[in-house]
């Protein structure tokens, strides 16, 4: 087999993990954004400011030892996401129905707002 061969299989197996990342993530930012939606203190509050931070990392950084305060579930979902992210094939907001709108909606509800 060729270098070039070897480049090209690479390459194949970078996109199915990629692909499979983002599937991965689109389930897992859909309960995030669940929560966010639906919570009002504690746990959805680290969340809503997570997915802030997916949409906006600049102007919303997230503390990565908040992933600590958080149930199992709703961490590994967030690190299903980071994954996806490294991977860089899509935003998480358009992995999902109407994605950007519910991130705005989330900010706005929890405060989360751009600077002037």
């Amino acid at each position: 087999m060729s270098n070039w061969d070897d480049i090209k299989q690479q390459d194949r197996e970078w996109q199915a993990r990629a692909q499979r990342a983002q599937a991965g993530a689109a389930q897992a930012y859909e309960r995030l954004l669940h929560l966010a939606e639906a919570g009002n203190s504690g746990q959805p509050r680290i969340v809503a400011h997570f997915v802030a931070s997916t949409f906006d990392g600049q102007t919303f950084p997230f503390d990565l030892f908040d992933l600590r305060a958080l149930d199992v579930p709703i961490s590994d979902d967030m690190l299903v996401c980071l994954d996806a992210l490294r991977w860089g094939r899509a935003d998480l907001y358009t992995l999902v129905p109407r994605g950007r709108e519910r991130v705005l909606a989330i900010c706005e509800a929890w405060g989360l707002s751009w600077p002037q």
